[in-house]
């Protein structure tokens, strides 16, 4: 029985919230590995990590199936193909706190361009799951369901969400329970999470307990009341997001690593590095980096990448001159659609899916 890999993370990390449980790491580190560490991949949680035994610990398969389903974690593993893919996990607040300097995001955790991993993957698929307990008719979502105890509104839960039954279907999404070739950490789920590539975070949910097959998206909390985009506030609570647009697919973005902002370079030719992801399945096709607030641009270099759920490390060499110079990136996708340019597009309640053009400035200066 695989027992839990718990590395010590790295000490160069953001903290985001008082408890620890939210944190990832100086963006620069990230750009150094095309698959992140488990010792540096950012963690974020909405309670504490469950204490489980995975002797104890069962997967149940209920709702709309022919039969329902129980599995112990060497049921599980013994009993389908196992896969592996490299695939990259994106908070729905990364690169909150620029959202937040253009207008308020009251009460959420300020994150910069750190709440973002790449990790190898393995477990089972959930499609061959879904089909040993038989789709019933009527399906048309699956929802997960966590081991953790959220506290909302005097009541306390399991973190979920769903995605449509397409995607559940999909062979991409994953049962993972190794992480870069070890048993999931316990803050990355240990023993068992979804792992749901080309959709924002939230709907990998970790410590898996319960998949669910149901007619209508999961009546969770967090799909229903909270990862959801409003662009304007409602009057009489100005964080309720209920009548916002539920999060699914990622959206095509572009982030600098290095420099930082407000980094002192040297004059003349500095290497600018960064990484780019796409929606879809479909890796961003070309960066452009400007080193003039976006008044000429260079098509940065781009790496081969590590599949399609994977972000593309990228770098170009920009020349300097002296001075304080504001250095842009922006993604494009294979369809020639590229990143909205400003804030205002983009702000919503939540501070969540920012993608406008990345912007660091800094002095250029003997």
């Amino acid at each position: 029985m695989p027992e839990s890999n718990s590395p010590s993370k790295d000490p160069r990390r953001l903290i985001r919230d008082p408890e620890g449980w939210n944190a990832g790491p100086i963006p620069r580190l990230l750009g150094e590995h095309a698959v992140t560490p488990a010792s540096l991949f950012f963690t974020r949680s909405h309670a504490p990590i469950p204490a489980l035994d995975p002797r104890q610990w069962r997967l149940k398969v209920t709702g709309l199936v022919g039969r329902p389903l129980e599995f112990s974690l060497e049921e599980l593993r013994a009993g389908f193909a196992h896969h592996s893919m490299t695939a990259t996990l994106v908070c729905a607040g990364l690169r909150r706190s620029e959202l937040e300097a253009f207008r308020p995001v009251p009460g959420e955790l300020p994150w910069g361009s750190e709440a973002i991993s790449t990790g190898r993957w393995t477990g089972v698929a959930l499609a061959d799951v879904l089909s040993g307990a038989g789709v019933a008719p009527g399906a048309a979502h699956v929802e997960f369901t966590g081991l953790d105890r959220v506290e909302r509104d005097d009541r306390r839960f399991g973190f979920g969400g769903s995605v449509p039954l397409a995607k559940a279907m999909a062979g991409e999404v994953l049962l993972a329970f190794e992480l870069n070739g070890a048993p999931l950490p316990p803050e990355h789920g240990f023993p068992l999470r979804a792992l749901v590539p080309g959709y924002f975070g939230a709907r990998s949910v970790k410590w898996l307990g319960e998949v669910t097959v149901t007619a209508s998206p999961s009546a969770n909390y967090f799909q229903t009341q909270a990862y959801r985009i409003q662009r304007v506030p409602p009057a009489d609570n100005p964080r309720d997001v209920s009548g916002g647009t539920e999060l699914g697919e990622l959206v095509l973005n572009a982030v600098i690593v290095s420099p930082d902002d407000s980094e002192v370079v040297r004059p003349g030719e500095t290497t600018v590095s960064g990484w780019a992801v796409a929606a879809g399945g479909a890796p961003a096709t070309r960066v452009e980096v400007s080193p003039d607030a976006g008044r000429h641009w260079v098509v940065a270099e781009l790496s081969a990448g590590e599949g399609p759920w994977a972000w593309r490390l990228w770098r170009a060499t920009l020349r300097l001159e002296p001075g304080r110079r504001t250095l842009v990136a922006r993604a494009f996708d294979a369809e020639g659609r590229g990143q909205p340019g400003e804030l205002a597009e983009v702000w919503n309640v939540k501070g969540y899916a920012n993608n406008v053009w990345h912007r660091v400035t800094v002095t250029v200066a003997e």
